[in-house]
């Protein structure tokens, strides 16, 4: 396998991927766009920093491509939803060069507070400017952090040494958490509001584009100070420039901009209460050799069959956990094949419910199976995995729902996929595992109770609830060499029709199955495959 070195990483991180048997290593620094596009036409995986940009082009052209993987934080140099669509694996770094990050931005909080900077480029053009350098101290002011994750959180222990107050806004954190941390969880808002220092520590997204706007600055103290050693965008560059010409912002510290490298006739240059810095969160020796040595190592498991490490857009499972739930992805991915099959066209929503001891796990990799299980055997399906199936869902107008339910049911774990047609019309499947051996069975089917393997090939059949129905099945499939491995019967309810599914050895030719049809008593006769 191919792995295409575009960026240049730690020289321990290359030597690790040459050692593997498995790798022909391809170093490619500085390359063109076409000649990465030639380049990487074979390759299985392909490793980058911030420099090279792997583009829906070069996705697109990669066609052997299993994984990205990004010595660093930011992926805003990755198309990620082509690369999702694409089935490809996207990883990075986030741990390497945390340390780096938050001391950097901590560097760059206390040139803000004190003029640190003017101080010695002026003692080097000889000047003596004691009296005009006045500073301020950490101790006791509001430090508002935006994002409390691993560099968030670093950033919030140095602060809490200098004795400062730390407040926090992050969609995602608990009052748990934020207790444990000793930090005051905040609404954004509040976070302008109180704040003397405010540092943001967030990915780019849509929704944190331009989150520090003119509407923010106006929220915040006069002589507030602001920080951003994550990625450019985030603080709105404009609205920075007038709130620091204009006193609203005391001082001010940047690592990252929305262009970089930074225009030289940006207006940031030559603002005297503002310092930048071009990019250096990630860059120690410590921080270099942590991240290139963790993604060579990341992308030789993905390649070689083991755990997947930082994913940005799948779910990353530990093998040990992966050995657990495999029984129930395979169960997961059945149900969903034949719930799709049931359904035909025109469904608008999958809703999947757990119940029993299933709910403990995580179920985002067993909703996935359903939903790569939904798109099995669907004409161009081609390269289904764990990555693009929720993408492909999506495309089709599909809307998945998950439950999982405390109500107490005959099985110790039961899954069921429900699902609703544009017209109205619902269908369901329930599937459990029985026994030591953990045998899949599907248990119910649109409220009828029923036991079957969910194996390669059934015949579901739908009839009349009346004698000779099972003699009659026996017969056609019969006269067309067809064996019948197992049969299991539903009786009818209040009118209802009765269900037949039948274990078959080998697949009806399409005369048995309009035999099948023509009899009066049969509403329903479909093959349902579930490889």
């Amino acid at each position: 396998m191919k792995i295409l070195v575009a960026d240049r990483i730690s020289p321990l991180g290359v030597d690790f991927l040459k050692k593997q048997d498995d790798f022909e290593v391809v170093e490619a620094y500085g390359s063109s766009t076409q000649e990465l596009l030639d380049i990487s036409k074979d390759a299985s995986a392909i490793i980058v920093r911030s420099d090279t940009k792997i583009t829906k082009e070069v996705i697109a052209g990669a066609t052997q491509l299993k994984a990205v993987g990004r010595a660093g934080v930011g992926v805003d140099n990755i198309d990620i939803d082509a690369a999702t669509e694409a089935g490809v694996i996207v990883m990075n770094t986030p741990g390497g060069n945390t340390i780096a990050t938050a001391e950097l931005t901590f560097t760059h909080m206390l040139c803000g507070t004190r003029p640190v900077v003017r101080g010695v480029t002026s003692m080097s053009d000889g000047l003596w400017e004691r009296k005009q350098l006045k500073g301020a101290e950490l101790r006791f002011k509001t430090l508002a952090v935006l994002g409390l994750g691993r560099i968030g959180v670093e950033v919030a222990k140095r602060a809490k040494a200098f004795e400062m107050k730390v407040i926090a806004f992050d969609p995602y954190l608990t009052e748990e958490r934020a207790k444990e941390l000793d930090v005051e969880k905040v609404e954004l808002e509040e976070a302008f509001i109180q704040a003397d220092y405010l540092t943001v520590h967030m990915p780019l997204t849509k929704d944190t584009k331009d989150m520090v706007d003119e509407a923010a600055f106006d929220k915040m103290k006069d002589g507030v100070r602001v920080f951003n050693c994550a990625r450019g965008g985030i603080i709105k560059e404009s609205a920075l420039v007038e709130a620091l010409k204009s006193g609203k912002v005391a001082a001010a510290g940047l690592d990252v901009y929305e262009q970089e490298p930074l225009p030289e006739d940006h207006p940031f240059r030559g603002l005297e209460n503002l310092n930048l810095t071009p990019h250096l969160g990630a860059s120690t020796a410590e921080a270099q050799e942590s991240v290139g040595v963790e993604i060579a190592e990341a992308i030789a498991e993905v390649l070689q069959g083991g755990r997947i490490r930082n994913a940005i857009n799948m779910p990353s499972i530990d093998p040990k956990d992966l050995l657990t739930l495999q029984p129930y992805l395979d169960l997961c991915h059945r149900l969903g094949s034949f719930a799709r099959q049931s359904a035909q066209e025109n469904v608008s929503s999958i809703n999947i419910t757990f119940w029993g001891g299933i709910v403990d796990f995580d179920s985002i990799p067993l909703t996935r199976a359903v939903q790569k299980g939904w798109l099995a055997g669907i004409a161009g399906d081609g390269g289904i995995n764990d990555v693009n199936a929720p993408h492909k869902i999506k495309s089709l107008g599909i809307q998945v729902e998950v439950t999982k339910s405390s109500s107490v049911v005959d099985y110790n774990e039961l899954i069921e996929v429900k699902t609703l047609s544009s017209d109205g019309m619902a269908r369901s499947v329930k599937g459990t595992l029985l026994g030591k051996a953990n045998d899949p069975r599907i248990v119910e089917v649109d409220s009828q109770a029923i036991e079957v393997r969910p194996v390669d090939l059934l015949l579901v059949v739908r009839n009349v609830d009346k004698p000779g129905i099972v003699g009659k099945l026996g017969t056609i499939l019969g006269d067309h060499g067809v064996n019948i491995a197992n049969m299991s019967l539903s009786r009818a309810d209040c009118g209802d029709l009765a269900l037949t599914i039948c274990e078959l050895d080998e697949e009806p030719d399409e005369e048995a199955l309009r035999m099948l049809e023509a009899d009066p008593d049969i509403m329903e006769a479909r093959i349902s495959r579930q490889g």
